[in-house]
This record gives C-alpha cells, structure tokens and sequence, in this order.
C-alpha cells in the first residue's frame, strides 16, 4: 500500500473537515432565483469544480482548537467557503487564467463580464450568509468578525494591486514580491481568526492562532511558488502574463544564474527539459537557500503560536498543517 505524503494527508483532512460547509455554500448560492439563465447556468458550472478547502478547513480546525463544535458553525463555514469562492473567480480574472487542472475555468467557459459578474454574486451572497449567521452572537464578537473580514478583503485587494505592477517583470525585487506574498496570507488569517472567535477562545489563543494562520497563510502562498517552478506550462504562464515565481526571482539575484535563467524561460513554450533545468538552478541558489531557512524558521514560529489551543487533536492538525508546507522542499 502507498505511504500517502503529509501534504496528500493535510488536504485529506481540510476536505473532511469542510464537506459540511461547502456544501451549505454550494446550496446557498444555486438557490438565488433572480438571475438570467447564463448566470445560473455558469454558477452551476463553477459549482461543478468548486473543492477549495484550505479556508473552511482552517477555519473547522481553529474552532476546535480552542473548544469550540465547528458543527455549531457550519453557516459561518458556508459564508467563509463562498468569500473563497469570491476570491478564486477574481483571481482568474486577473491571471486571465482560462484553464485549471486541465478544465475550463468560468472565465474560459463564459468569459469575463460573465464571470465578473459571477464573482461580485458571490461576493453580495457571502456577506448576506455572514450576517444571518452571526445574527445572534454578541455585538462585540460579531463586530470583531466583520472587521476581521473586512481587513483581510482589504489587505487581499491592495496586494492584487501592487503586484499587478510588477507582472511580466524580470526586474522585481524578491524582497518586494515576498512582502506582497505575506500581505496575500491575510485571508487564511481571517480563517482562523474568525475560527477562533466563533469558538470563543481566550484572547491569547485567538491572538496566536491570528498569527498562526498569517504565518500558515505565507508558507501556503511560498509553496505554490516553489511548486510552479517544476511546472513547465504555469512556468510559462506566469512568465508571459505574471510575476515568475519567488524562488526564481531570488535566483536571478545572482549574476551567473540571471543569465542563464533567461536563456531557459526566453521560449514563449517552456519544455519540460528546460523547467527541469531551472529547477537545478533555483534549488542551488544560495538566495533560495535562505529563503528555504526563511520558511523552516516560520514553521517553528507557526508550532509556537498553535501550542496556545488548548485541545490537544485539533492543536496536534495544526502543527502537522504547518510542518507539511517543507515537504519535498
């Protein structure tokens, strides 16, 4: 029998966690009536493919974590799975990303007013979901879940914003682009902030398991980065239309390897020989090496900030979540 990787088990255990939610979410959206045929045709069509759990799946843990019944919150569940939802189409629209995992996206399906559009429904029904579902809790902590929320939108909104800039770049500075990474970590933040609020945790576990979810959020975000150097066609991708990945921008800080970085990416097709080559070169960097340490130190300080919940389970996922984001790096 195969030995599944810590990351295969992590995402096992965030789906398990979020079924319920999404779920509610996915029932929520497709029962809005007032829309034209296209638009409920395309929201079923993004339903189809809608298995984001990293968000609901955070916010399950952290409930628990400080003794809190996630099951009692499944509507909040719900509205934190449809603000991903939010998240995710925008995304598409601004990395023109047209095909996913070998599948039409909504925008390479129905195209972008449709899919603009699509997104602001989601975003509107998100925040209707999170009224009614905090109806009933005390003023204070539903205040503090909306300003939570509102943060982590605004954060998110003003990174698209500034990285934005620097796309089709071979000029950018890591350093920048890492800041601007950390500021895209503020939704998984509000994950688990808002997790632990519902669950009504002390004010330490809430303020560690913020930071916690901040510091998951960037480690998450670098990960990708790293994984999107052994991908020949999204290599490509963000070399035509985005920022290169991080490791690479660290890598071109070096003379030697900038040159030879360039010669590799400068095809408008990346052969998977050439990606293969590039990863020889980022993974020998001394730049991406730090980084590597930069990300094993951020772990340790993830592990720190989830000892503060008090449930043992729940506390021993978060720290096993923290740990995976290294594996094969």
């Amino acid at each position: 029998m195969k030995h599944k990787s810590a990351s295969q088990q992590a995402l096992e255990m965030l789906q398990k966690r979020s079924l319920k939610g999404l779920e509610l979410a996915k029932r929520t959206i497709l029962s809005e009536k007032t829309m034209c045929k296209e638009a409920s045709e395309a929201l079923e069509y993004y339903a189809s493919y809608w298995e984001n759990y990293t968000h609901t799946g955070l916010f399950s843990l952290a409930c628990e974590a400080v003794g809190g019944d996630p099951d009692e919150a499944v509507d909040v569940q719900a509205a934190i799975a449809m603000f991903a939802g939010t998240l995710d189409i925008h995304d598409d629209i601004i990395d023109n990303s047209k095909v996913k995992r070998g599948k039409n996206t909504v925008l390479g399906e129905y195209g972008l007013d449709t899919t603009l559009i699509l997104g602001d429904i989601f975003f509107v029904s998100s925040f209707a979901l999170l009224n009614k579902a905090t109806v009933e809790m005390p003023k204070d902590k539903r205040l503090e879940v909306f300003a939570t929320v509102r943060r982590a939108l605004l954060e998110l909104g003003n990174a698209h914003i500034l990285e934005s800039a620097l796309k089709r770049k071979l000029d950018v500075d890591p350093e920048c682009y890492l800041q601007i990474l950390r500021m895209k970590a503020a939704s998984i933040e509000a994950d688990t902030r808002v997790g632990a609020l519902v669950g009504n945790g002390t004010g330490k576990e809430v303020e560690a398991l913020t930071r916690y979810g901040r510091l998951l959020g960037t480690l998450v975000t670098l990960r990708e980065e790293f994984i999107d150097v052994f991908d020949a066609k999204e290599l490509a991708h963000r070399a035509r239309k985005e920022c290169l990945p991080i490791p690479i921008l660290y890598a071109m800080k070096n003379t030697k390897d900038r040159k030879r970085i360039q010669d590799l990416i400068a095809k408008k097709r990346i052969a998977q020989a050439s990606a293969n080559g590039l990863v020889d070169v980022v993974f020998e960097s001394e730049n991406v090496k730090k980084l590597r340490k930069l990300m094993r130190n951020m772990v340790k300080q993830s592990v720190s900030m989830a000892q503060a919940a008090h449930c043992v389970k729940p506390r021993s996922l978060l720290l096993q979540l923290a740990k995976a984001t290294l594996e094969d790096l």
